[in-house]
């Protein structure tokens, strides 16, 4: 079966992608009524969301991570827990445990499973670093099959399931950091910043006072799984996915494509699933604009988060001051979109002209 592709004859599709665009700017709204700024960290999570990704916010405390992703489920109509993850923490907090129950009437005893608070909608998965690996490695588990295993039996997790995890950047002591393949699993590494003076004055102002606002819900859990669909309907030119192939190829060091200061900066370059994470995050961002198709400059603007944290530095990127974000400026600049595919071996060839 083909896939199907949103195109000036299916109606239907394309109002859906003209409700997704009135959604997400009234979304915006809303979100606006009680987060101050952060309009980028906002677009990246919806993108993540409505691609059926997850993300990792990296961010020093204070900067509103938790209320963000509180309000954005409340405006979302979606059920929300929030992880605290500490040392002592085991799997089980995280998924459910089962319990043995007396049946009164029979007298018999049999186990009934207490579902943990990973069954929600949206988990904030706080300070995920400060856990120990095995249970970091329950909640990536539950993130990638989407369902719980317990006692032999699989429980389901919701159909809408999305995963925002903080880290804090500045304070590593007593900290399990993620590794690399474990970081794969995000879609996205969202850096929250510093809010700007005029941000930092309407913070101080709107939360010293007596104001509370609050929001109205602009999405159902159905409405996202709809749109789910419409994203993976959107067609990608050949050309939008060869320019997602270079950028993502050229962080390869030992790729012939690769240029010096990567072969020089980067231990390890990203692999196949920022392909798959750049264009999915594009068709996302179009859809969100109110557009039937993918551009480049879509998968352009998702580069930073989706390869972030999918890059390896070495120490001499560290000498010469390179972070993850300084090395994708630069391959931006040096790929150009309108240009030649710069890969040239067979395999590839056979792929483009299948």
């Amino acid at each position: 079966m083909t896939e199907r592709t949103v195109d000036a004859g299916d109606t239907a599709d394309l109002a859906a992608v003209e409700a997704l665009r009135e959604g997400f700017a009234q979304l915006r709204r809303q979100m606006a009524r009680v987060i101050v700024g952060q309009d980028e960290v906002v677009e990246q999570l919806l993108i993540a969301l409505f691609s059926g990704g997850h993300c990792i916010l990296e961010g020093v405390p204070g900067l509103a991570k938790t209320l963000m992703i509180s309000t954005l489920a409340r405006c979302l109509d979606l059920s929300f827990n929030r992880i605290q993850f500490t040392p002592d923490l085991m799997p089980s907090d995280i998924t459910g445990t089962e319990v043995v129950q007396e049946d009164k009437a029979s007298g018999t005893r049999v186990f009934r499973f207490l579902k943990g608070p990973i069954f929600a909608s949206v988990i904030l998965a706080d300070e995920i670093n400060r856990t120990p690996p095995k249970t970091q490695a329950a909640l990536l588990e539950a993130m990638q099959e989407r369902h719980v295993t317990v006692g032999g039996q699989r429980h389901d997790l919701p159909a809408t399931f999305f995963v925002l995890a903080t880290q804090n950047p500045i304070e590593q002591e007593g900290t399990y950091p993620l590794p690399e393949a474990q970081q794969d699993r995000f879609m996205f590494k969202v850096k929250v910043g510093y809010p700007s003076y005029e941000e930092e004055y309407a913070i101080a102002e709107r939360t010293t006072g007596v104001r509370q606002d609050e929001v109205t819900p602009v999405f159902s859990a159905e409405d996202i799984e709809r749109f789910k669909t419409i994203v993976r309907r959107v067609p990608a030119a050949p050309d939008v996915i060869r320019h997602a192939l270079d950028l993502v190829r050229q962080t390869r060091p030992h790729e012939d494509v690769a240029p010096e200061f990567v072969r020089d900066m980067l231990s390890w370059g990203a692999g196949p699933r920022a392909v798959q994470a750049l264009i999915l995050g594009g068709k996302t961002r179009a859809v969100l604009n109110g557009r039937n198709h993918v551009a480049a400059a879509d998968i352009r603007a998702v580069a930073h988060p989706v390869m972030r944290h999918r890059i390896v530095t070495n120490y001499s990127a560290e000498a010469e001051g390179y972070t993850p974000d300084r090395i994708i400026d630069e391959l931006l600049a040096r790929v150009d979109p309108n240009a030649t595919p710069l890969h040239h071996d067979d395999h590839y060839k056979k792929v483009l002209s299948a």
